[in-house]
């Protein structure tokens, strides 16, 4: 069981829960999670909530492979509204920003925010630790390997799970050297890595569990789903139904979706074939 401060709210993981997705762009890589206005992303995080979504996830720019990353005053312009109304509809949500922009990370926070999404780990932005340790949020703690615009140009690996929990090993005690403390580990599937070691990933997500730090597992209708089976995102549900039931198997405490219902369902399962 984990227990993380929410800015003041409690959040208890004694079970698998579910982070929804929503993407304030216009370029994400799945079209139906492309909410391209306020009162849009209102209604997709109502019906996620609805759904048994415990973490709303906002974030304001594509990381997709080689897309050039937008300034920070255009994300906030983008997630500071989404946020502001999804909190005045919905006080008491959980609500992540995915940015690797320290500053925007802390005007998310102050707009009601209380979970900071790094995919960078602190390795972008070199304000982030300390900004997150300021904040006294949870902080999803990603693992790269490059950035957003090289990561895919040939990634390679001697051991790519022995070499992601060398780095996590090295980013957590940088967290904790900062004053962050709540720090939730994703191995970062797709992020500088190929179809072959994003299974050898999620095979080996076991291991991960030495690090005593929550698992949040994130392969909702990636590419390696859909060039496995040959289809395309939008039709790549099934496909990330089986490898969020497989990482459940294997140690995964938060699944990253954009399919609520199918997510909590999987949990459900799971834990009745546990009983």
């Amino acid at each position: 069981m984990f227990t993380l401060n929410c800015k003041g709210k409690l959040l208890m993981i004694d079970k698998p829960i579910v982070m929804g997705v929503i993407n304030s762009t216009p370029d994400s890589f799945y079209t139906n999670s492309r909410q391209h206005t306020a009162e849009q992303a209102l209604q997709k995080a109502t019906q996620m909530l609805q759904e048994g979504a415990t973490i709303i996830d906002i974030g304001g720019q594509t990381t997709k492979p080689n897309v050039a990353p937008i300034t920070q005053d255009e994300e906030l312009k983008r997630v500071i509204p989404v946020i502001e109304i999804i909190i005045k509809n919905f006080p008491d949500t959980l609500i992540s920003i995915d940015t690797y922009y320290a500053s925007v990370a802390k005007e998310a926070v102050q707009a009601g925010a209380c979970i900071v999404n790094d995919i960078s780990a602190g390795l972008l932005d070199n304000a982030m630790l300390q900004t997150i340790a300021q904040l006294k949020t949870p902080y999803v703690c990603m693992h790269m390997q490059g950035t957003p615009q090289t990561m895919q140009q040939n990634p390679q690996y001697e051991n790519v799970t022995k070499e992601v929990v060398e780095f996590f090993i090295e980013r957590i005690e940088a967290c904790r050297l900062a004053g962050v403390y709540d720090v939730i580990i994703d191995v970062g599937f797709g992020f500088g890595k190929t179809i072959q070691h994003n299974m050898q990933l999620l095979k080996g997500l076991e291991v991960f569990k030495i690090l005593e730090k929550p698992i949040l597992l994130g392969v909702s209708r990636k590419s390696t789903i859909y060039k496995i089976i040959e289809t395309t995102a939008e039709e790549a549900l099934n496909g990330t139904t089986v490898l969020n039931t497989i990482g459940l198997l294997n140690g995964a405490n938060i699944l990253r979706v954009h399919d609520v219902k199918e997510a909590v369902e999987c949990i459900k399962l799971i834990d009745v074939y546990r009983q």
